[in-house]
């Protein structure tokens, strides 16, 4: 095998040979490792012919087009593009042809080689050239159409052209200097009276209106992207089957029209389904088996009450019903297709967890037997497309009573970093997907081993040649009904630690992307929907994309706990970038209680996550230094009561250390503080433990008292005022 020639092909492709550790350390991706990347990518390094085969595939369909599939600009930058055409064929006269997103047409008038040259190459005898030109126009923001024309209107290439703003969208006031605070929750942990064992949109509409008269200014979710009504356990927010559609399981089935008719009250007060639902309400974990089973009973036949009364005819319903269909397209039409088949081959008794595991005419969306399928499961297909406008609905309405409660952000949402192995969305677009590899991270603080999350990734390459559509429609789909949206492992965006199948995690390497390019689309649906965004960026994080991510107007996430000195104290708030979201936890990490007590490090070592009895030693004796650096930073900065003690033998996780290091975190200049509704409840059990699947159940804590009493609470409502004092305070001293 061509070495160098595999060697060429690894830097193309944008597979990293060496990075910086989370320790701060140079570390090398072993060559074994990169060729496994390049198989992942479709390439077959052990068969030399194949690959010259290959990569002469892809030399043609470079050369023979002659624009680019895509090209994106910022707002004011010259705008020049690459054509490339046979030789003899450079020195004709061409219109190229700008057709804006609102429709205006203007043409240029172009010779190819009075353009600059910049390259040349040969395809089968005939020598093709490169040039660059200038274009004059101008557009605005959006997503153009640039067009090559030939005499006689014959249209030879197209290519999209996005043109973005410099940097994401920030709310007036923060960009004023304010700084507010909010919450943060995982929407199926929350507890209410009238929920159906998860929580839901109109838990949501009460935490937001209650959040809002305590003085917070947004409530931060999980990811609430579809998972899989045929397979309920399968229940990570951030493994889903599509991150463009909703997880049905938030809906608040009493709320939905039609709920109150006889024939499903009738179903809703039988004396089983009531005690099976106070069940689940009175459960400690979300019952998703049962939750599922439950709100289906009930949904499956309201939705065939109300596709009779209105889904049928000329009504307001099915007017707006279908004006949903057809802005969903094909993505809701396969979403919806996909829920009914893994439903139908799991009443049928054959494997059903993923596409991997259908039948092979099945395998894909766009194959005939899925047609077939379509057809003569349409009512069901229907139901599915229908609980996803309903949730549509359900979301919206909470976003509007944020607005009207006049919070500054109001919902924020959170952006997986990947779909699941046997996802919807990589059934319905297979090519877009390095199927045989699986993203995750490399050993870091939180996972000692790697991390591999189970997520294939996309292939930058053909992302590119996709004319970046599906990230286009991911970014627009996860702003819809919110003030912000955070995304998870934000360096996805220049680069994903891609773990081959059958590798563990620590024998990844990294894959880049093209962040700039991204981080435009990023800026420009940010600014079309009024969208903060917040990157969260923790674990192995390069300088180079923190810079990039402050330039381009996303802000930073910093977590208290890994904000410290190399002397191992602990930074001041008041030393955080303006530019960033703040909180003490997340929902990787154990609460405050449980960190203070070192019941994540007595969990993990039970589970088995730490290699050696070493390393727990060292996890041991570091938790107790940095506690110490906690107390003295707080009291340090007189953030808790001087009858505190300050030796940490001594201090165990009381109800006023938690308050003061709360209200520390308020009086930081970081714009936005987020808090977990974990931690005013003093809870000790994490909601997920990374590393693990199913030796913790993940994903199904509750929180530990009913929505409707939290906020009656006095020493909860005397936080609020403290943290809104801090928060006013932060912003006068800023200003």
């Amino acid at each position: 095998m061509n070495q160098s020639l595999i060697d060429r092909l690894i830097e193309v492709r944008g597979i990293e040979s060496n990075y910086i550790d989370a320790w701060g350390k140079p570390a090398q991706i072993d060559p074994a490792s990169k060729n496994k990347l390049l198989k992942a990518m479709g390439y077959p390094v052990d068969d030399e012919q194949g690959l010259m085969e290959k990569l002469e595939q892809e030399h043609l369909q470079a050369w023979l087009n002659p624009l680019d599939p895509v090209q994106v600009n910022r707002l004011g930058e010259p705008l020049i593009i690459a054509l490339r055409l046979p030789i003899e064929l450079v020195n004709d006269r061409y219109s190229l042809r700008l057709v804006s997103e609102q429709g205006q047409v203007t043409d240029q008038a172009v010779v190819p080689s009075e353009g600059e040259l910049i390259n040349v190459s040969h395809i089968q005898d005939v020598e093709f050239q490169e040039y660059l030109l200038d274009i004059q126009a101008a557009p605005g923001l959006g997503y153009h159409h640039l067009k090559l024309v030939a005499e006689g209107e014959d249209e030879l290439a197209v290519m999209k052209l996005i043109i973005a703003p410099q940097a994401c969208y920030t709310p007036a006031r923060i960009e004023q200097g304010g700084k507010i605070w909010g919450l943060s929750v995982q929407l199926y942990c929350l507890r209410s009276e009238r929920n159906w064992g998860v929580g839901d949109f109109t838990d949501l509409r009460l935490l937001l209106a209650k959040a809002a008269d305590s003085g917070a200014h947004f409530v931060g979710l999980n990811p609430i992207h579809a998972l899989y009504p045929a397979n309920p356990d399968a229940c990570s927010p951030y493994g889903p089957s599509s991150r463009r559609w909703l997880n049905f399981i938030y809906l608040d089935v009493s709320a939905i029209e039609g709920f109150d008719e006889q024939a499903i009250q009738t179903l809703y007060q039988e004396a089983n389904f009531q005690h099976a639902l106070q069940q689940v309400r009175d459960n400690e974990q979300v019952d998703y088996q049962q939750v599922t089973r439950l709100k289906l009973a009930i949904l499956s036949p309201l939705f065939e009450q109300f596709n009779q009364r209105y889904l049928k005819g000329n009504t307001r319903q099915n007017r707006a019903f279908k004006a949903f269909v057809a802005q969903g397209g094909e993505s809701l039409q396969m979403l919806a297709t996909y829920d009914a088949l893994q439903e139908t081959l799991k009443e049928q008794g054959k494997e059903y967890w993923g596409w991997p595991v259908f039948p092979a005419a099945l395998a894909e969306f766009h194959l005939p037997d899925v047609k077939a399928f379509q057809k003569k499961y349409a009512q069901r297909i229907k139901f599915y497309q229908f609980l996803q406008w309903q949730a549509a609905l359900q979301l919206e309405q909470a976003h509007q009573l944020a607005i009207e409660n006049n919070m500054v952000i109001g919902i924020y949402r959170d952006l997986a970093v990947g779909v699941s192995e046997g996802s919807a969305e990589i059934w319905g677009n297979k090519s877009l997907y390095a199927i045989n590899a699986s993203v995750g991270a490399p050993p870091d603080v939180l996972g000692p081993l790697g991390q591999n999350w189970g997520l294939p990734p996309m292939d930058p390459q053909k992302l590119y040649q996709q004319a970046y559509q599906p990230i286009i429609d991911l970014f627009s789909a996860n702003m819809q009904s919110c003030g912000a949206l955070r995304i998870d492992h934000v360096m996805a965006l220049l680069r994903l630690w891609w773990v081959a199948r059958g590798d563990s995690a620590k024998q990844g390497g990294y894959v880049y992307y093209p962040v700039d390019d991204l981080l435009g689309i990023l800026a420009l649906e940010s600014h079309r929907h009024q969208v903060l965004v917040i990157g969260e960026d923790l674990g192995t994080v390069p300088e180079e994309i923190r810079d990039k991510l402050a330039d381009n107007g996303i802000y930073s996430y910093r977590v208290f706990f890994f904000e410290q000195a190399e002397d191992g104290g602990f930074y001041s708030p008041a030393h955080y970038p303006v530019q960033s979201m703040s909180t003490l936890t997340t929902h990787d990490m154990p609460t405050l209680k449980g960190y203070w007590h070192c019941l994540d490090l007595e969990l993990g070592q039970r589970l088995g996550l730490y290699p050696s009895d070493d390393i727990v030693s060292s996890l041991y004796r570091s938790r107790y230094d940095n506690k110490q650096q906690i107390l003295n930073s707080l009291h340090g900065h007189g953030s808790i009561p001087d009858w505190i003690d300050r030796h940490v033998d001594q201090v165990g996780m009381t109800w006023e250390l938690n308050q003061g290091m709360q209200v520390h975190m308020a009086g930081g200049s970081s714009a936005l503080l987020s808090l977990q509704l974990e931690d005013w409840l003093q809870m000790d059990k994490p909601v997920n433990v990374p590393g693990t699947s199913h030796e913790y159940p993940n994903w199904q804590r509750k929180l530990s008292v009913n929505l409707e009493q939290i906020f009656d609470e006095p020493t909860l409502q005397s936080l609020s005022r403290q943290l809104t004092e801090a928060r006013n305070r932060a912003t006068q001293a800023q200003g």
